[in-house]
């Protein structure tokens, strides 16, 4: 299924059917911004589920690094793979 996209004027008008489908289906919408993508409406059931997700990966990899002890590793450089990786 793919997600809904409409424009931040679009979404003012109907913000509120926006929220519900995100709350009911979990189906983020796609907010742009003169065609740009900027933002998203999600459900707290998906945030959190990223946010579980996130930790997960930091953890993974800070378990991964103090392994190999040969090299400290910097907490921004453990972010950024983190970030990077966008799994």
């Amino acid at each position: 299924m793919q997600m809904p996209i409409e424009s931040i004027r679009d979404v003012r008008a109907h913000l509120a059917e926006v929220v519900e489908r995100a709350d009911r289906d979990d189906q983020p919408t796609v907010i742009t911004r003169r065609g740009k993508e900027v933002a998203a409406v999600v459900s707290m059931d998906v945030l959190r589920k990223y946010q579980q997700w996130e930790e997960r990966e930091i953890n993974r990899i800070i378990d991964e690094r103090m392994a190999n002890r040969s090299a400290g590793v910097h907490i921004e450089d453990v972010m950024k793979e983190t970030l990077a990786r966008g799994e």
